[in-house]
């Protein structure tokens, strides 16, 4: 049984490489009887390109390679030829088709796959995050997030949580209630990640009544009250001055609007 050794060569981390190679040996040793992969990942100069090929050339090996830049590849290739080292390369053709089906020149920079990965994995734990600690219903939250949003009921926490998530942003959120204390994690966090978000007693008064109106319920419960309301943010504001956190009016903002507040925010914490 003869044997066979693969070097994939990458300028990222090398897995679309190594997983085309896999693919293609399982068609004959299912279980890579005899067959040996090596990765080479992270390959940033001329010299490493030599040196590859060097030890491929004493190995025996065959070279499969995915270099964005068309001098690293065409380098590869001409050594490969010089040396007489089967080689394949993944990437090059196919991004020369799509340059000239697209009459445009490619970015050849490395990893970008990776990046997009990296945003989205992100993206999903950001999401996660906000779903989890929504509504204070853990309190642990508060110290490991991003941003924490306090409010009374209907001021969009929640919806701005999850806008803030799509951002990459770890959000967590805690409703104010005059008859509930604030959990005392809300009081060791960051005062400049805390935002407390504030509406007009009449705006609220309407939201609240068209959510009952939706829940089924009558829309003259003590909780659409405007008494009830304004009781409510006035002990809101009472928990803002302990905290010392920003508030934002979000009355006639909508939740796109209010998040872009707070990202311009804490962008500049950052300068």
């Amino acid at each position: 049984m003869k044997n066979l050794k693969i070097f994939v060569v990458s300028d990222s981390v090398g897995e679309t490489g190594e997983q085309v190679v896999k693919a293609a040996a399982t068609q004959f040793r299912p279980n890579f009887d005899g067959i040996i992969i090596r990765r080479f990942p992270h390959i940033s100069n001329d010299d490493h390109i030599k040196n590859i090929v060097e030890i491929a050339a004493m190995q025996g090996a065959i070279i499969v390679y995915t270099l964005v830049e068309k001098q690293k590849r065409q380098l590869m290739y001409n050594l490969c030829q010089q040396n007489n080292i089967d080689c394949i390369d993944l990437l090059g053709p196919i991004i020369h088709l799509f340059s000239n089906r697209l009459e445009e020149f490619p970015l050849e920079e490395p990893g970008i796959v990776h990046k997009l990965d990296d945003d989205y994995f992100q993206k999903v734990e950001a999401i996660e995050f906000a779903v989890k600690y929504d509504d204070g219903r853990d309190p642990r939250g508060i110290l490991l997030s991003d941003v924490v949003l306090i409010g009374v009921s209907r001021t969009s926490k929640t919806p701005l949580s999850q806008y803030l998530a799509h951002k990459r942003y770890k959000v967590a959120n805690v409703p104010i209630v005059p008859e509930v204390e604030p959990p005392e994690e809300l009081f060791q966090v960051d005062p400049r990640k805390c935002f407390g978000l504030v509406i007009s007693p009449e705006k609220l008064n309407v939201i609240r009544k068209q959510r009952l109106i939706a829940l089924g319920l009558s829309d003259d419960a003590i909780y659409a009250k405007r008494d009830r309301i304004e009781r409510e943010i006035a002990h809101f504001y009472k928990v803002v001055e302990k905290l010392g956190c920003q508030v934002i009016d979000v009355t006639n903002k909508a939740v796109e609007e209010t998040a872009n507040d707070i990202i311009e925010r804490l962008e500049r914490l950052k300068k």
